[in-house]
């Protein structure tokens, strides 16, 4: 049938749709208007067919078999996992484990992190009721050997089956020098070493934890957090061959802990090149084609998370599990909504575990294997993310391995060379965060638990003390212009942004919604008009309504004579601002009309400076 209906169809070569597209063009670009140069460094093309594909290495193959680009399964299905920050509570937690199990939750993580000392009577506490053969156990923020040793403990005593007990412990000393600066190289060794010899008769814990997620923190883009994240996971290796573990044993015991970002294909695309990638580490190492399989665990991305309308963090949620189950993580974790600026508590852990249960139950990506596989675009990106990372992996390689180039802050330098252009597009609107940077909710109140903490911005590390090396940045994308807008919030009175529209109808109107949309950015209170009759009238109901900025909102050819107008009838009571950047903007500056606002604009820099001329500190 599929055939007859494509015989239907006459072949059309690449050069036709090249030739059309040109053609609609008119002389533009092609290169600039279409061609999508990533944060990565590579080119996205505007479409691909299917000889694109001819060239490529990764394309075909089966689930199950190296270099694993189609799984390492021979299903989609994946863990639902929920995190519990564990403290001094044990008991709490495991209440909180036990409800979530009963509500979709298949791995429950628990975060020790916060916790000093934790006997075997606690970890009892914990894991009261959990039944570990039917649900993996995770813990995270592993400090002690002693917490593995007593869980090791504790399921001999139930005399369960070694094989069917699933868990994962953390140790990841070179979390610990991401974070904060300080590693040791044979403390290390003896840490991971004895971790592995724990669990030598069960074949399903790992104990080893790569967390490339630390990379996504800093702002990195996705090739620095899979190539990093594979130096880390190499370093590893030399460790334990050196130690004397073998390589077989070793890989078996590692668990990678990546974010998902909000670049939907690109992340779809990270997940199965990280899959090739590390089986072709892991082999060059000696193991085995079936020791090869990568362990990832993915958690969504708090880089990209906002405390003003948080509950887009939803949305963003959504499409970043549906990059996960797509691309064939082991086990997910979506943050609740409310994860930047407070404890969440059931409704937001609720929403949380459902996204990924109606993606399972209701979309049923679980029942179709490497759903990716054969899209042309998809297929491509993960070659390009591939190719990238192996090569950024090999330069980390030369230079002496993970903790030599952290030493030396290549790796530093290179990520804040990346959140440094994430920050410069976020600043200028070139990348939305909507509810934040662009379409805010203009009558927005911050949540109560939003506190100035929260919205600012920790200054850099700097090397000290023990460290080896300077700590990774830490920050969310959104915060600078949360502290902007939180700085409105606190101040004693809101600015009024007052629009004179008049002239043209329909450009008045457009950059009047343009320029209520960049004033409400920064929490100002926004007066919109439909159309005055005159400059003249808008401008003194601007006064009347005692604005403290009044936006001229019409089109550039009526800007030259009237705006100067406007700003006569102002003078120092209001802030003037231009909507747009007209021809005469030299000839208005001339006049002393130095203010104007357009998709050039870097949004942030203005409205702090608007921020400081009007007294908000």
């Amino acid at each position: 049938m599929a055939e007859k209906l494509f015989t239907e169809f006459p072949p059309v070569q690449k050069q036709v749709w090249e030739d059309a597209i040109i053609k609609d063009l008119k002389g533009a670009d092609y290169d600039k208007k279409l061609v999508w140069r990533t944060l990565e460094g590579f080119s996205v093309q505007p479409y691909y067919r299917a000889e694109d594909l001819k060239g490529l290495k990764l394309v075909g193959g089966k689930a199950g078999v190296f270099p694993y680009v189609r799984g390492t399964k021979d299903n989609n299905a994946w863990l639902i996992r929920q995190d519990y920050l564990v403290k001094d509570n044990f008991k709490k937690a495991n209440s909180l484990a036990l409800d979530g199990m009963m509500k979709g939750v298949t791995a429950v993580g628990f975060d020790m992190s916060e916790t000093e000392k934790v006997t075997k009577a606690d970890l009892k506490t914990l894991l009261k009721d959990i039944e570990l053969t039917a649900v993996e156990v995770n813990f995270k923020g592993c400090k002690e050997i002693s917490l593995l040793k007593s869980f090791i403990s504790i399921v001999e005593e139930s005399k369960v089956k070694a094989s069917s007990v699933r868990a994962s412990f953390d140790y990841d000393p070179l979390k610990e020098l991401n974070s904060i600066g300080e590693y040791n190289a044979k403390e290390a060794t003896k840490l991971l070493t004895k971790a592995i010899e724990l669990v030598k008769n069960y074949t399903n814990i790992r104990v080893i934890g790569v967390y490339p997620y630390s990379f996504n923190d800093a702002g990195s883009n996705i090739c620095q957090e899979l190539a990093y994240g594979m130096n880390m996971g190499s370093e590893y290796l030399n460790l334990l061959k050196e130690a004397g573990i073998k390589i077989d044993e070793a890989v078996k015991r590692i668990k990678f802990t990546f974010a998902i970002g909000g670049v939907y294909f690109m992340e779809i695309a990270k997940f199965r090149a990280a899959r090739v990638l590390w089986a072709n580490i892991a082999k060059a190492y000696g193991a085995k084609d079936i020791n090869c399989k990568i362990k990832v665990h993915a958690v969504t991305s708090v880089w990209n998370q906002t405390v003003y309308d948080p509950y887009v963090n939803m949305l963003r949620d959504t499409t970043e599990a549906m990059s996960g189950a797509i691309g064939g993580v082991d086990s997910m974790e979506v943050l609740p909504f409310d994860h930047a600026y407070r404890k969440p508590g059931e409704f937001s852990n609720r929403i949380a575990r459902n996204v990924q249960s109606l993606l399972l139950d209701e979309s049923h990506f679980d029942k179709v294997v490497d759903p990716a596989a054969g899209s042309y675009y998809i297929e491509e990106l993960t070659d390009a993310v591939a190719k990238t990372s192996w090569d950024l992996f090999n330069q980390i390689e030369d230079k002496g391995g993970y903790v030599e180039a952290f030493k030396e802050e290549i790796i530093q330098n290179s990520i804040k060379e990346t959140s440094a252009k994430r920050d410069v597009n976020i600043a200028t609107r070139k990348d939305t965060l909507l509810g934040t940077n662009q379409f805010p909710n203009f009558t927005e109140v911050a949540e109560k638990e939003v506190t100035k903490k929260v919205v600012t911005r920790k200054a850099a590390p700097k090397k000290s003390g023990n460290m080896i090396g300077r700590p990774l940045e830490v920050y969310r994308g959104a915060q600078a212009f949360e502290a902007l807008r939180f700085k409105t919030d606190k101040a004693a009175k809101r600015p009024k942004a007052y629009m004179v529209t008049y002239g043209n109808l329909a450009m008045c109107r457009a950059r009047a919604q343009f320029a209520c949309n960049f004033f409400a950015v920064a929490g100002f209170e926004v007066i919109d008009n439909n159309r005055f009759n005159s400059p003249e009238e808008g401008a003194k109901a601007a006064l009347k309504a005692k604005a403290d900025i009044v936006v001229a909102c019409s089109s550039d050819d009526e800007y030259a004579n009237e705006v100067p107008q406007i700003a006569k009838i102002i003078g120092k009571k209001a802030l003037v601002v231009v909507a747009g950047d007209p021809a005469c903007k030299d000839d208005l500056k001339a006049q002393g009309i130095d203010r104007f606002i357009s998709v050039k604009s870097n949004v942030l820099e203005t409205l702090t400076e608007y921020q400081t001329k009007l007294g908000i500190k």
